[in-house]
C-alpha cells in the first residue's frame, strides 16, 4: 500500500525549507491544522498527514489489531518519513500525536531533527503510587470509554467542547463535535481505548532528539501539571505556556500556536 494515500499525506509550503510534519490527535484530521499552516509554510516545508481511521486515509488499511496500541501508528510515522526522504523532520504531535512521536523518535532518532509535543499526556490516569497526576481517575477513564461505546454521537456531542474549552466561543466546541461525528464509531472506539488507557511515562527518558512541550494554561485533557511531568522527564527539553486555553490551542490560539513552532524551528536551523 502507498504511505502517501495512506496518510493522506499533503506537502506544501516552502520547498527545500525546513520539513515541519503536523499530526492531528483523536478524533480529528488534518483540517484541524489549517490556522497554524499558512504561518509556518511561509519559510517551512509543510506535511500534512490523517491517521489511518481519520480525515481522508485508506479506510482499507484500518486495523483493530495494528491500531490497538499507539505502536502501530508509529510504525505508521516512521513509514511515512522513510517514503518522503526529506531528511530529518521536525515533528509537531498534538495531543495523543505527541506520545506516537515520542514512540517513533526513541526508534528512530535520525530521522528527527526536532519534537513539538503541543497538549501532550504521557499517561492520563493518576497514579497514587507515584504521586502522578494524569488528570483522571482509573474510574473516570471507565466512565469515559462505556459512555462512548454506548452513544458515540451523544458523546460527542458532550465531551468536545468540554475538550475544547473556550465555552465563550462555541463554534469552536461545534467544530470538535463534527470532527469527532465524522469518525467511523467503531474506529473512534478502538483509537479511544488506545488513546486514554496508553502509559507512555517510561519513555520519556529515551527521547534523545531537541524537544518542545507546548502547553495551555488551561486544559481540562493535559493540565499543567502533566506538561511539566514530560518535560522533567524529556532530558533537555523546553517547556513553554501558551497564551490559550482548552486542549486544541491550533484552534483556539492559532497565532501563539505557530510562533511558538517557528521559534523552536529556527532555533534548530
Amino acid at each position: 500500500m502507498d504511505v502517501m494515500s495512506r496518510n493522506h499525506v499533503v506537502v506544501t509550503g516552502r520547498d527545500g525549507g525546513p520539513v515541519v510534519v503536523l499530526a492531528h490527535g483523536f478524533g480529528c484530521d488534518q483540517n484541524m491544522w489549517r490556522l497554524v499552516v499558512p504561518a509556518l509554510a511561509e519559510d517551512f516545508t509543510v506535511v500534512l498527514m490523517d491517521h489511518v481511521g481519520a480525515g481522508r486515509s485508506d479506510p482499507a488499511a484500518w486495523s483493530e489489531q495494528r491500531y490497538e496500541s499507539l505502536d502501530g501508528y508509529a510504525d505508521d510515522v516512521l513509514q511515512l518519513l522513510c517514503a518522503l526522504d526529506l531528511g530529518p523532520v521536525t515533528f509537531v504531535g498534538h495531543s495523543v500525536s505527541s506520545m506516537i512521536g515520542v514512540l517513533a523518535a526513541v526508534r528512530e532518532p535520525d530521522l528527527f531533527s526536532g519534537l513539538v509535543l503541543l497538549t501532550p499526556s504521557p499517561c492520563y490516569v493518576d497514579d497514587d503510587a507515584t504521586g502522578y497526576r494524569g488528570g483522571f481517575s482509573a474510574e473516570d477513564i471507565d466512565e469515559l470509554l462505556e459512555s462512548l461505546d454506548a452513544n458515540y454521537l451523544g458523546w460527542s456531542g458532550a465531551m468536545a467542547p468540554v475538550i475544547m474549552g473556550n465555552p465563550e466561543r462555541p463554534e469552536l466546541g461545534e467544530e470538535l463535535t463534527n470532527s469527532f461525528c465524522r469518525m467511523d464509531p467503531a474506529v473512534a472506539r478502538v483509537f479511544a481505548r488506545t488513546t486514554f488507557r496508553s502509559d507512555n511515562r517510561a519513555d520519556l527518558a529515551g527521547v534523545g532528539v531537541p524537544t518542545l512541550i507546548a502547553q495551555c494554561s488551561e486544559d481540562v485533557i493535559a493540565p499543567p501539571e502533566v506538561g511539566a511531568f514530560v518535560h522533567a522527564r524529556i532530558p533537555g527539553s523546553t517547556l513553554v505556556t501558551l497564551s490559550a486555553t482548552g486542549h486544541c490551542p491550533q484552534l483556539s490560539a492559532p497565532e501563539a500556536t505557530a510562533e511558538a513552532i517557528i521559534a523552536f524551528v529556527r532555533e534548530r536551523r
